[in-house]
């Protein structure tokens, strides 16, 4: 389990900035599976996970619906076949926020937690 997994997300009060590049590198490591991309001079978080079949992957984003539910911090949720892209960032500040990386570390968490023999 990835210790920012147990951090908890704080709502983004007005006023609120983004990571700065230099903590968003900081903070990458700790996810290395990740990919900081921008899309349309944005910073955001992406990764794609794998599955054998359709259905894991859609049984993968209903989790992940509920994560990002429970948290009020909605991804970018791509279901193809075989795969589910997810991309974290914080709307509200057109950039990352250390929220974007304690999820995308929980998905990560639900991902290795789905892999396990009784899930598939």
């Amino acid at each position: 389990m990835n210790p920012l997994s147990q951090e908890t997300c704080t709502p983004c009060r007005r006023g609120a900035v983004g990571l700065t590049p230099a903590e968003i590198t900081a903070l990458l490591p700790q996810l290395p599976r990740w990919e900081h991309i921008e899309i349309e001079g944005i910073p955001q978080l992406q990764r794609r996970f794998p599955f054998k079949t359709y259905l894991q992957g859609l049984k993968f984003v209903h989790q992940v619906a509920h994560l990002a539910e429970e948290n009020h911090h909605h991804p970018v949720l791509v279901l193809e076949w075989a795969n589910v892209t997810v991309r974290w960032w914080t709307h509200t500040l057109g950039g990352l926020h250390r929220n974007d990386f304690i999820l995308a570390a929980r998905c990560d968490d639900l991902y290795r937690e789905f892999l396990r023999p009784h899930f598939i």
